[in-house]
């Protein structure tokens, strides 16, 4: 008795564009409700404080100034 064919990709391609390859969506945000109420505290605070930072990444991002916040 002769081997079956294991696998082929044939028409998969066609029928994956049929519809379109579409980019996945960008998930809703968890929701906090029932989450501890001490932890909820200190993501904000945390989350306050970190824009402090983000204002630095921007500048290093657009190569104003180096890692350690030195301009160039």
């Amino acid at each position: 008795m002769a081997k079956s064919k294991n696998h082929t990709a044939h028409n998969q391609n066609f029928k994956a564009h049929r519809n379109g390859i579409k980019k996945a969506k960008v998930g809703n945000k968890v929701s906090t409700k029932g989450m501890d109420p001490k932890f909820l505290r200190n993501q904000k605070f945390a989350k306050k404080n970190s824009k402090a930072g983000q204002s630095h990444t921007a500048q290093r991002v657009k190569g104003a100034v180096d890692h350690f916040g030195n301009k160039l």
